[in-house]
């Protein structure tokens, strides 16, 4: 049964980690969308300002109704697109390819009304290849390039030649080859401003996939610890059951109650062994198999509260000054887990510190933060630079660097930060940021019910 319920937390992972990584592909698509839809109203000014340039500068005659017909379509289906795109954040390799078709359809028609292939700006149908080559999948910008190619040519066959005012003669001088470096002056711009763009997008969304791929490498790793760790704390029950019948023989037995010595150490035992018994019932109950069992309800105070007292009476620290800001005792619920996050960022900070050590707890708007500070060496700056990876520490011992792996970890699941800091004045600080609403029990009730 526990390896039914592994196998369908496995897969529910990989399931949410995949709807991630779409979303993440997705918003990529959404950026890149509203890139085209602000080169679309470039377009259309540019549009607007080469028609009346050409018609007040230069005197040159065009069917203005029709040619302010096709940018009145274009302008009408940019505002639905911006409409569209503003509600809708999932964006198709149809609906873009649609877009862009939409894009070839308005050029060609402006082309055919103002001279068709012997209009300068017919290169402009470059522009339109290049983006479908960086937006679309491969087999739909091939049938851009074939659409562009055929209005291409339609264009040579059907529409009218162009009239030029006759010029003074060849080169810069000819209102042809003006248009031409200026169409070459426009694609140039466009593309280099916008392919940058598209192409930071582009890199943004490789950059969080590859993130989610070391989360999931990541927590792939603790699911194979969790195992180890029950696993093991199975194991561990039945010989410390022995030993804690043998300890309650040994006290009642003729020669250990002459001596209130021995009686002393054999408590101490039981309180430590005890102690082992807590830890093995924590690792069952964080692996979902502790029998009769089940999350906490209590308030965040007596949570805090009780457990700063049960650490510090477990552990031989010098002084420990804990401080709790909280002023309004919420209802919250609260599992293994997240006391052994908290335990753990503890139990490394006395180590690097056993004489002195502060626990400070507050709360700020609907964040939990706890803040535990030493007076240790501090983290070393390569830890530091790996902070939240696997095996870092400096402690030199095998299976070390685990804690605040760890402790990173489950603070990512509850939808929190972890800070870490080297102080000034020496020692090291890590606060814990945790919203409220992860662990409230108004939000864990609500789960429940849904």
């Amino acid at each position: 049964m526990a390896g039914e319920i592994n196998i369908l937390a496995n897969s529910e992972d990989s399931t949410e980690r995949s709807a991630v990584a779409t979303g993440v592909e997705n918003a990529a698509s959404h950026k890149n969308t509203l890139q085209l839809i602000q080169l679309r109203w470039i377009a259309v000014v540019g549009q607007i300002t080469t028609i009346a340039v050409v018609t007040l500068g230069f005197g040159i005659h065009l069917p203005l109704l029709h040619m302010l017909e096709v940018l009145a379509c274009l302008i009408a289906f940019n505002i639905a697109s911006h409409l569209r795109w503003h509600e809708n954040r999932i964006v198709t390799n149809w609906e873009l390819f649609l877009a862009l078709l939409v894009d070839v359809g308005a050029l060609t028609a402006q082309l055919y009304l103002s001279g068709g292939t012997t209009n300068p700006f017919a290169f402009l149908y470059l522009l339109q290849v290049i983006l479908s080559a960086v937006l679309l999948e491969a087999w739909t910008t091939w049938i851009i390039v074939a659409i562009s190619g055929a209005c291409l040519a339609g264009l040579s066959l059907f529409s009218k030649p162009l009239v030029l005012p006759p010029t003074a003669g060849n080169g810069l001088s000819s209102l042809y080859v003006d248009g031409i470096l200026i169409c070459f002056a426009i694609n140039a711009s466009l593309l280099v401003f916008f392919i940058t763009r598209i192409n930071r997008n582009l890199r943004a969304g490789y950059a969080q996939l590859a993130d989610l791929r070391q989360r999931a490498v990541e927590e792939d790793h603790i699911v194979r610890m969790g195992l180890l760790a029950s696993g093991a704390a199975h194991e561990l029950g039945t010989p410390l059951a022995t030993l804690s019948v043998i300890l309650g023989d040994w006290k009642r037995m003729p020669e250990f109650k002459k001596n209130s010595e021995l009686l002393e150490e054999i408590g101490e035992m039981q309180v430590q062994l005890q102690r082992c018994k807590t830890i093995v019932s924590g690792i069952l109950l964080s692996a979902g198999e502790a029998r009769g069992e089940s999350a906490v309800k209590t308030t965040i105070n007596t949570f805090l509260n009780n457990l700063a007292s049960d650490w510090r009476t477990t552990r031989p620290v010098v002084t420990f000054v804990y401080e709790n800001r909280i002023s309004q005792d919420i209802p919250v619920v609260f599992d293994s887990a997240l006391k052994q996050m908290i335990c753990n960022v503890l139990d490394n900070a006395f180590e690097a510190s056993p004489q002195w050590l502060r626990f400070e707890a507050a709360q700020e708007a609907d964040a939990l933060t706890l803040l535990i500070t030493d007076a240790g060496p501090g983290f070393a700056p390569e830890i530091l630079a790996q902070l939240g990876k696997p095996y870092q520490s400096s402690k030199g011992r095998p299976g070390g660097g685990l804690g605040l792996f760890f402790v990173i970890s489950v603070a990512r699941k509850l939808g929190g930060t972890v800070t870490v800091k080297n102080s000034e004045q020496g020692g090291a600080s890590v606060l814990l940021t945790l919203p409220l609403a992860a662990i409230s029990l108004e939000e864990e009730d609500k789960t429940h019910v849904g």
